[in-house]
């Protein structure tokens, strides 16, 4: 999913997976009484205390629609879990929909024993509740409408060239709560989903997981969809046109097979096609560097939507115009394509740990260079990225956190842009058998993933940091400490005499930083152990290069001044404007 500065991710050939919220945008924009509640805006954080135990293995969700006044009407069940009783449940609902009925273990509830003043439905009862237990919501309403999607959470109903509905959800920012009672937290996605979408004659309902089946009525079809393992909360997606479908059976390299699906609006064969054909070797890059597809038994799934894309599980939104970056791949499928793995398949156990998700998804774009063009490749879209990088906050903070905290008030962009760089200066550190290995085992529980022997995870940064030190042997906390828990990039400090040049590392608060250094002289390259300052022995007239393959991310003062450049340059064009 992209995420604010549009021009800045298009121009970097990057698309990162989230959105940006634009609140104040959007609250400018909708009357009061549209107005979605703060609870409902944020998406994770502090856990609300009825839902600290609650799991849910099912999630049974139906939806239908007035398209005409943009109305969503929806009945959800969620079979909730617990280890302890208690005496009241909560889900979390945007308080745009009415709730029209309300059960509990299929005992029709009065008004009086649930309420949903801010966005959050509580639900009482005298005895406690025991579980399993099933909630069945019944609601309507206008949803959200974003400003910009996918920057800006919500419903869009938009309309095909032709003049027909085109309705999308795209939520991530804001969570799933915008549209269908969940817990609006990374631990509430539900086991096993079955969606049952009603949709006028003539269109198309494109989902999660495997189509079941097609119920067809006199005026309308209801698209059964059915999906088999943990689903990501905000994957869950409703894409509604009249669509045209493009499919073809895979064989993968471990030799499962399951279906492509692309289901895209009438036009340009050609351009269809080609964007289509790319998927299979995409797929086969993905399973040789990192594993297998992580959702072989329900679907590869694209769809074509009116905004610009977002990883929805096995439905990826796409909407980029069938366009190729300098590498001659779509940038945008590739990047939301990589998040079945970084974000599906490993889901962060909070928001502080996004960039196991687009740091880890990001650097798949250089790596996906060099596996098709090789180091030249790589390079330039490791500095396309490098560009980008901010650091003003540390990635990580060990906190809990919303996702607007590390969005509009943390790290941002940098968990893309600098974990693609800590990922790339770390595969230099420890070598790629180690790197792979590590990453297969934070992603699939697993060093040696095959199909049936893995299934989705929930880790964070020190699990990652725990697997490298033990697949290396060595103790890296030292690495991790100063790129993801600092801002401010290690300096490399030169100094060269007529007879010598030295070299040595500077840190924030004197952090230990022991990075060993490459150091080219006349075409030679010397490693040196940089845990304290290291002299080379020169002449005047010898070349001498720092890090000359750009191994090590570190503090480069030509980046600050490029986007000092950058940043006049835009200035005095909206001074002429």
């Amino acid at each position: 999913m992209a995420k604010r500065i549009l021009a800045l991710f298009t121009g970097l050939a990057l698309l990162g997976g989230c959105t940006a919220h634009g609140n104040s945008q959007t609250v400018k924009a909708e009357s009061k009484k549209e107005l979605s509640t703060a609870y409902t805006l944020k998406s994770g954080g502090d856990i609300e205390p009825l839902q600290k135990n609650l799991t849910i293995s099912h999630a049974d969700l139906s939806f239908s629609f007035d398209f005409d006044s943009e109305i969503l009407f929806g009945l959800t069940a969620l079979t909730l879990h617990s280890d302890t009783q208690q005496q009241g449940l909560s889900v979390d609902l945007d308080t745009r929909f009415a709730i029209e009925k309300l059960w509990v273990n299929d005992t029709l509830l009065p008004p009086s024993k649930y309420s949903n003043s801010d966005g959050q439905v509580f639900i009482a009862q005298d005895q406690l509740f025991t579980f399993p237990a099933t909630l069945k919501i019944q609601y309507s309403g206008h949803p959200r409408t974003p400003i910009r999607a996918p920057w800006d959470g919500g419903v869009m109903w938009e309309k095909t060239p032709s003049g027909a509905p085109w309705l999308a959800t795209a939520v991530q920012g804001e969570g799933c709560d915008l549209f269908w009672p969940c817990i609006d937290q990374p631990f509430g996605e539900p086991a096993t989903v079955d969606l049952r979408i009603t949709v006028p004659k003539g269109l198309v309902a494109a989902s999660n997981g495997k189509l079941v089946e097609v119920i067809k009525k006199e005026d309308a079809d209801t698209f059964h969809w059915q999906t088999v393992s943990l689903h990501n909360t905000y994957g869950i997606a409703l894409n509604i046109a009249p669509y045209e479908v493009m499919t073809t059976e895979f064989t993968s390299i471990y030799g499962n097979h399951f279906p492509i699906t692309y289901y895209h609006l009438p036009g340009d064969t050609k351009q269809i096609k080609a964007l289509f054909d790319e998927l299979p070797q995409m797929i086969t890059f993905f399973e040789r560097m990192i594993g297998p597809y992580p959702f072989g038994e329900e679907k590869v799934g694209i769809v074509q939507t009116p905004h610009l894309g977002m990883e929805h599980q096995t439905i990826n939104a796409y909407g980029n115009d069938y366009k190729k970056d300098e590498y001659g791949y779509d940038w945008l499928m590739q990047h939301e394509f990589s998040h079945e793995w970084f974000g599906n398949q490993l889901t962060n156990d909070d928001w502080d740990h996004m960039w196991l998700h687009e740091g880890l998804g990001s650097y798949m774009q250089p790596l996906y260079a060099q596996y098709l063009h090789g180091d030249l490749a790589y390079m330039s879209s490791l500095n396309n990225q490098r560009k980008g990088i901010i650091n003003q906050h540390p990635i990580v903070s060990n906190k809990r956190l919303k996702e607007e905290d590390v969005y509009e008030n943390g790290p941002g962009l940098d968990i893309y842009y600098k974990g693609s760089w800590v990922m790339h200066t770390l595969r230099y550190l420890i070598g790629d058998d180690a790197f792979f290995r590590s990453v297969k085992e934070i992603v699939y529980g697993t060093p040696a993933p095959k199909p049936g022997n893995f299934s989705p995870v929930f880790k964070n940064t020190q699990d990652f940091i725990d697997i490298v030190n033990r697949n290396t042997g060595q103790d890296l906390d030292w690495f991790f400490d100063v790129y993801l828990y600092h801002a401010p990039l290690p300096k490399l400090l030169v100094t060269r005499t007529d007879t010598s040049v030295t070299f040595a590392w500077q840190t924030d608060s004197g952090l230990p930083f022991p990075m060993p250094l490459e150091v080219s002289v006349n075409g030679k390259v010397h490693t040196l152990d940089l845990s304290s300052p290291q002299q080379l022995p020169i002449t005047p007239i010898d070349t001498v290069i720092a890090d000359p393959a750009s191994k090590v991310l570190r503090y480069e003062q030509r980046y600050v001044d490029f986007k000092e450049y950058e940043a006049l340059k835009k200035k005095k064009l909206a001074e002429k404007k």
